[in-house]
């Protein structure tokens, strides 16, 4: 199977292809770091977002993982800016205008708006997804509910 066709038609649309051509990608690997990668890729290459990508989880701190677009942050403290309020609180953070987001940790001007969704193992937050896109509100419940969908897949 190829692992990225972009689908036509709704946001859902687009998000039912990608979870389809996700399980056939992690069918063929295991690896955290590779997923990742490629998951931030795919992302990337169907929704054209501003910034899409993974912190992992270290000891006290986010650390930058794998991601497409433009330089990051590299490191983000526990309960700190968008990422570490998701971590902190164990929920999705979606982020209509990041200029309203108290303690908003700003990466690149450009972005506008944010969804972070944590990822878990073993009940513990592990990692985070985090999208950034340069319009305000690019977020909703639909991206909401397909993101929490794909990270059940980690």
């Amino acid at each position: 199977m190829e692992y990225l066709q972009i689908a036509t038609g709704s946001k859902a649309d687009k998000y039912d292809l990608l979870l389809k051509q996700v399980d056939a990608l992690f069918q063929d690997e295991a690896d955290m770091i590779a997923r990742m990668a490629n998951v931030s890729a795919m992302l990337q290459e169907t929704f054209h977002f501003w910034w899409t990508g993974f912190y992992r989880v270290l000891a006290d701190e986010l650390v930058l993982g794998p991601f497409q677009g433009p330089l990051a942050c590299t490191r983000i403290k526990y309960g700190r800016g968008v990422c570490g309020t998701a971590w902190k609180e164990g929920a999705t953070q979606v982020v209509p205008d990041v200029e309203q987001f108290p303690g908003h940790i700003a990466c690149s001007s450009a972005s506008r708006s944010e969804i972070v969704v944590p990822i878990y193992k073993d009940g513990q937050v592990i990692a985070v997804l985090d999208i950034d896109s340069e319009h305000l509100a690019t977020f909703d419940d639909t991206d909401k509910y397909y993101l929490e969908q794909l990270i059940n897949k980690f």
